[in-house]
C-alpha cells in the first residue's frame, strides 16, 4: 500500500494489503452543502456505530441534512477537543467539492486532521496541504490503494462467511452487515466484521477499499480480506453495489466470488422504483436478486444458501412496514426483518437452522 509521509500513522499496511487505519476523536462530521441524506451515508454511518467519537456536525447554511448530532463550527469544535474533522459526504463518483476547500483549510490550519473516503485525493489542493504542514495537522485518504493483492485462486477454505448484497447500491448493506456483526456477537458467535468501503474501514478501523483494487485483483482483495479461519468463525463482509446496477456491478461480482459466501443477506429498500445511477433500469424483484447473486456465487461456493433479507422500512408507515415484511417473508420463506427497528435474531436464527450452532 503506497502511503504518504503525512499519512504514516493513520494508515498502515497490513498482511497482503489489509488498510489499517486510525483517526484521532473526537470527530466533526463535515456535511457542507450536501442535499441528500443518501450521500451523507459516512457522517450517518459513524454516528450511527461510534456515537461515542462523534462531536458534532458542521453545515453550510441552507444544508438541509442533519445528522442529529450538534452544529458545531471549527472553533466551537477545537475548543471542545475535536482531533478530526471527517468529510461525512460520499457522492456519487467520489469526488471532493471544490466549495468545500475554504472551510476544509481552515479546520486544517485550526490543527484538525482531515479525514476524507474520496477518491480524490486531499494532496490534489495545495492549499489544503500547505495549511496542514504548518499546523501540524494530518490529512488521511481511507481510499489508499492496496499494493501486491494476489489474483484469486477460488480455493475453498476453512471458517464460514455471510455476504451482504443489494437489489441496488447505497441501500442498507453495511448497517445490515453491522447489525449481523453485532446480534452474532451478543449470542457468543467468533465473528468478524470485514469492511470494504470508506465507512466500514472508519467504523472497524481496518479493511480494503475496495472500489481503489484494479479489477483483476477485487476477487483476490476479498479472499485476503475473509482468509481461512476456525470452522466456527463467521467473517460478516460488507457488501459493495449490486449485480443489477451497471455502475457498479463489476465490483460486486468480484466481491461475490472472492467471498466465497456460505450465506448471503439480500438488502433492499421498498420505496425505491429505479436503479440509484441508471434510473431508466427498474428494480429488480427481492427473489430476482436472490436467484442471480445465488447463481453467480455458486461458481466459488456450490452449497451457497440466502439466509434472509433486510429491508430499509423507514419509508414506510408502521401499518404498512408490518404488513410488507410479512407478505414479503411469506412469499420467500425466509425471515424478513429492518435491522435497525427489528435486529437481526431472525437472520441469525436461520444461520443456526442452516448451519447449525458451531458453523
Amino acid at each position: 500500500m503506497k502511503v504518504e509521509a503525512h499519512e504514516k500513522d493513520l494508515i498502515e499496511a497490513g498482511d497482503n494489503g489489509l488498510c489499517r487505519l486510525t483517526i484521532r476523536s473526537p470527530y466533526l462530521i463535515f456535511l457542507g452543502d450536501t442535499r441528500e441524506i443518501v450521500d451523507a451515508k459516512t457522517g450517518s454511518g459513524l454516528v450511527q456505530w461510534c456515537p461515542e467519537k462523534v462531536a458534532g456536525q458542521l453545515r453550510f447554511d441552507g444544508c438541509p441534512v442533519d445528522l442529529g448530532i450538534p452544529d458545531l463550527s471549527i472553533d466551537q469544535a477545537r475548543a471542545q477537543g475535536v482531533k478530526s474533522i471527517v468529510i461525512g459526504v460520499a457522492p456519487t463518483g467520489g469526488t471532493i467539492s471544490r466549495r468545500w476547500i475554504a472551510t476544509l483549510v481552515q479546520a486544517a490550519a485550526a490543527g484538525l486532521d482531515v479525514v476524507s473516503g474520496s477518491h480524490r485525493r486531499l494532496e490534489e489542493f495545495p492549499e489544503l496541504v500547505a495549511a496542514a504542514k504548518s499546523s501540524g495537522a494530518r490529512l488521511v485518504n481511507v481510499r489508499t490503494p492496496a499494493d501486491h493483492l494476489p489474483v484469486a485462486t477460488g480455493e475453498k477454505r476453512s471458517g464460514r462467511r455471510l455476504l451482504t448484497v443489494g437489489t441496488d447500491c447505497a441501500i442498507g448493506k453495511k448497517y445490515s452487515a453491522l447489525s449481523i456483526t453485532q446480534c452474532m456477537k451478543a449470542r457468543g458467535i467468533s465473528t468478524s466484521f470485514r469492511a470494504t468501503g470508506q465507512t466500514g474501514i472508519m467504523i472497524a478501523g481496518q479493511g480494503v477499499p475496495i472500489d481503489t483494487v484494479v479489477a483483476d485483483f477485487v476477487a483476490g482483495a476479498a479472499e485476503v480480506l475473509s482468509p481461512a479461519n476456525a470452522d466456527d468463525h463467521w467473517d460478516i463482509i460488507e457488501g459493495q453495489g449490486s449485480l443489477f446496477n451497471p455502475s457498479y456491478a463489476g465490483v460486486s461480482l468480484g466481491l461475490l466470488h472472492g467471498s466465497q459466501p456460505d450465506a448471503i443477506v439480500v438488502c433492499h429498500d421498498p420505496t425505491r422504483e429505479v436503479i440509484d445511477t441508471a434510473r431508466h433500469l427498474p428494480l429488480p424483484s427481492v427473489a430476482e436478486c436472490i436467484d442471480l447473486h445465488l447463481r453467480c456465487a455458486r461458481l466459488t461456493n456450490p452449497d451457497v444458501r440466502c439466509v434472509g433479507v433486510s429491508v430499509n422500512t423507514s419509508g414506510l408507515d408502521a401499518e404498512r412496514r408490518v404488513s410488507y415484511l410479512a407478505d414479503l417473508s411469506a412469499e420467500l420463506g425466509l425471515p424478513c426483518i429492518d435491522p435497525i427497528q427489528d435486529g437481526c435474531d431472525a437472520i441469525v436464527d436461520r444461520v443456526f437452522a442452516e448451519f447449525g450452532r458451531e458453523g
